[in-house]
């Protein structure tokens, strides 16, 4: 391989000498330490709010009971690898549908994700399909693969609709067929409140989840078609974060009085498991 210019060389060379002689001053290797660690901080928080965990602001009430408007949450990146949306500055995650280390979620996991109409916004859901998996709604009760889910009566509570109301909603736990239960909100127990209470079977498509609100009737969610809610079947490569743990939260729809706004924070909630 042939030799480069002489005049490159040189160039290189008092390049190279310049940049020794400046690292070699007493000033600059005292300034290079002392920004060792901040830049060290820097690096370790960007990372892990890139590739480990990133918090989350919940804004609607469609998964009621189990998050309230105004929690604040941790989203756990690791646990279905990574695509464009989960840690978009790596480079190879660009390609649209690739996931690096890619697992599917189990059902039953709250999960943060891209809208498949807008990429832009971030919406949470529960996991209820599988690709492959057969979803129906009929009279409001769900149905997986030709089974209808066991629930259970636990109690009423207030949840907000769309329009800012609140109403009484009947509360009930509900059973995923590996076992896992957890939490809804149905209206006026399982009369049919609307079409989506009564629906055809959705057939999960490959590289696909199917996601839903535990407040079952105010949830834009899988069972409208993007068409109408923007949601429709998620894409895999659409998954940010798994929700993992909510770490405050604050009753802001209720705190108009500045004096009031201490009591509106639900200590209740700090530091408490998604389930």
């Amino acid at each position: 391989m042939p030799n480069p210019p002489l005049w490159q060389r040189l160039t290189t060379t008092a390049a190279a000498k310049w940049v020794s002689a400046i690292l070699a001053r007493k000033e600059v290797r005292e300034t290079l330490t002392f920004l060792r660690e901040p830049a060290a901080a820097i690096l370790i928080v960007f990372a892990s709010t890139t590739a480990i965990a990133q918090p989350f602001y919940v804004p609607s009430g469609s998964m009621e009971p189990t998050l309230q408007i105004g929690d604040a949450l941790i989203g756990e990146k690791f646990p279905y690898g990574y695509s464009r949306y989960s840690i978009p500055l790596v480079p190879g995650t660009l390609t649209p549908g690739h996931r690096w280390l890619g697992k599917l979620p189990d059902r039953g996991d709250v999960v943060i994700f891209r809208l498949t109409a807008d990429p832009g916004t971030t919406f949470i859901k529960r996991v209820i399909g599988l690709p492959g998996d057969r979803i129906q709604m009929r009279q409001g009760r769900l149905w997986i693969n030709g089974t209808e889910l066991a629930i259970r009566p636990a109690g009423a509570g207030k949840v907000e609709m769309g329009d800012g109301s609140m109403r009484l909603a009947e509360r009930f736990i509900e059973t995923l067929p590996n076992g896992r239960q957890h939490a809804i909100f149905k209206l006026n127990a399982f009369g049919i409140e609307g079409p989506y209470d009564d629906t055809d079977v959705y057939t999960v498509p490959k590289g696909h989840l199917f996601m839903m609100g535990d407040n079952r009737d105010d949830s834009c969610d899988s069972r409208f078609p993007i068409s109408v809610c923007g949601v429709g079947y998620v894409p895999e490569a659409n998954l940010v974060a798994r929700a993992g743990i909510v770490v405050g939260s604050f009753d802001f729809l209720n705190a108009h009085p500045i004096w009031s706004w201490l009591g509106k924070f639900r200590l209740s909630r700090f530091l408490s498991g998604i389930h």
